[in-house]
């Protein structure tokens, strides 16, 4: 007979409780190593604080910060909000997270980094629960839903205040509302999703592809128009607003998403120098990014030409095909880098789960230890 404490220790100890504790352990440490100052969960800089224009001139005597302070300045002031922005659509276009930290703060400046948090926190702990739920449909163990939970790229998104927990949450959200035939549903979530990232429709695109390839055309065009429409509808209001639309390739000094596959990798031998190449495109942009896109695109490519892409082989071909042509920009910075594979890293672990991969599933966990990189950098 189990005993209540053992039965209790059971019940709880769960991945979803192990990144929440994790989570919660990290953003204390940052809270108290930053004089119990907030706005540390959302990094501003000098260059933009001020509000006194885009282009970030005053940035040669100021520190940059990091993208969190543009959720913020949203936050803060929606309407005026361009004057502190690199790059005011492409920031303005992920407006879900800038809304909800309002919306939570009631408009109380002090509490918005709270609201972040908040939500942020909620997100990945829900969508690393969510994917425990997926992973143990197809028979694998929940514990691999850690490699979500604790990839760096959302991870430190919480601690950051950027989007990649909140959008992949709700992909996350979407995908356990797939499984179970709730497509409209499914759709909302997505079309959320694609508010607070642009880079989430990859994923939406995976499920519609899914859907076209079991010649299910009304499911398809359900889920296409209500993931796409809120997204185009927002791009249209900024076109008016700003005079140019928010989808790119990013802020402030980014480069165009590139032509020739793995071109961001080698460009990076060539404008940084062997040992920049050697420690970001070899050590880490290799394993990390190029070897498992590539190995996505290998093995759905395969399931295609055999007739069996099924959800999770459509959706990793969808997160894994745009991988060669990443900007040389989003390579050259690891963390951008990171922030930019959720999709990726959900794709491989659900597809090796579902197709027994076991594998691959093994080599999953490696992503885990990124965080200390990253965290440590």
């Amino acid at each position: 007979m189990i005993k209540p404490r053992a039965l209790f220790l059971h019940m709880s100890v769960r991945p979803w409780a192990i990144v929440l504790l994790l989570s919660l352990i990290y953003l204390s440490a940052i809270f108290v190593t930053n004089d119990g100052d907030p706005l540390t969960f959302v990094t501003p800089g000098e260059c933009f604080s001020a509000c006194t224009g885009a282009d970030g001139t005053d940035c040669a005597e100021g520190t940059e910060g990091y993208d969190g302070q543009f959720a913020y300045y949203i936050a803060r002031d929606p309407v005026n909000s361009p004057d502190c922005l690199d790059a005011p659509a492409y920031r303005l276009q992920r407006i879900l997270l800038p809304a909800l930290g309002r919306a939570l703060s009631l408009g109380q400046t002090p509490l918005i980094p709270w609201a972040f948090v908040a939500v942020n926190l909620l997100a990945l702990v829900v969508g690393t629960a969510l994917f425990e739920d997926l992973l143990t449909a197809a028979r694998v163990s929940r514990w691999y839903a850690l490699t979500y939970g604790l990839f760096a790229g959302v991870f430190m998104a919480v601690r950051l205040s950027t989007t990649e927990a909140l959008a992949y949450g709700l992909v996350v959200g979407a995908l356990w509302l797939a499984t179970r035939e709730r497509w409209a549903a499914a759709a909302i979530l997505l079309a959320l999703a694609a508010l607070a990232k642009e880079t989430t429709l990859l994923s939406a695109a995976g499920i519609a592809l899914f859907l076209l390839g079991q010649k299910r055309w009304r499911r398809a065009a359900l889920v296409t128009v209500i993931a796409a429409a809120p997204f185009l509808a927002w791009q249209i209001v900024l076109i008016a607003w700003l005079g140019t639309p928010g989808i790119g390739s990013g802020g402030a000094l980014a480069t165009p998403f590139e032509i020739i596959p793995y071109a961001g990798v080698w460009r990076i031998a060539t404008e940084g120098g062997l040992l920049v190449f050697l420690v970001l495109g070899v050590l880490l942009a290799l394993p990390a990014a190029v070897l498992p896109s590539l190995w996505g695109l290998w093995r759905t490519l395969h399931d295609w030409r055999g007739g069996r892409c099924d959800l999770s082989a459509c959706l990793l071909l969808a997160n894994a095909a745009i991988m060669p042509f990443v900007p040389f920009s989003t390579y050259r910075e690891f963390l951008g880098l990171l922030r930019f594979m959720p999709g990726l890293v959900l794709a491989i672990v659900w597809y090796a789960a579902v197709h027994r991969q076991r594998r691959a599933l093994l080599y999953s966990t490696l992503w885990i230890a990124l965080i200390a990189f990253v965290i440590a950098g």
